[in-house]
């Protein structure tokens, strides 16, 4: 039986497809404590919870665009498939381009 359940299921799977392939997006986040989660048969989905009033969705974004603009495009990305409910974005974490580090977690600094 699938049912409302299922039908959430295939829909958060779908959403989260489409979030992780906007620019600017280097992951999913569970939130502080995972509560950002859709259950699906033997795991969990992180960084996506759909419900009849609302879709929320959790993101690790980058920095090779302004934040709103990510925020933006992965809200827009999914309108057709909210229909009349909210899309609420939050960016949990940002992804540093590890470029400009040595490895140690310190920033390379060029001196002058």
């Amino acid at each position: 039986m699938t049912g409302e359940a299922g039908t959430a299921t295939s829909e958060a799977q779908a959403i989260a497809d489409r979030v992780l392939a906007c620019a600017g997006v280097a992951g999913l986040s569970g939130g502080r404590f995972g509560t950002v989660a859709t259950y699906l048969p033997g795991e969990r989905l992180l960084g996506v919870l759909v419900n009849g009033a609302a879709i929320e969705i959790a993101i690790v974004a980058t920095l090779d665009r302004p934040l709103f603009e990510t925020a933006d495009e992965v809200r827009r990305s999914v309108l057709d498939v909210a229909g009349d409910r909210r899309v609420d974005v939050r960016i949990d974490d940002i992804r540093v381009d590890d470029a400009h580090t040595d490895g140690s977690g310190a920033e390379d600094v060029q001196s002058r």
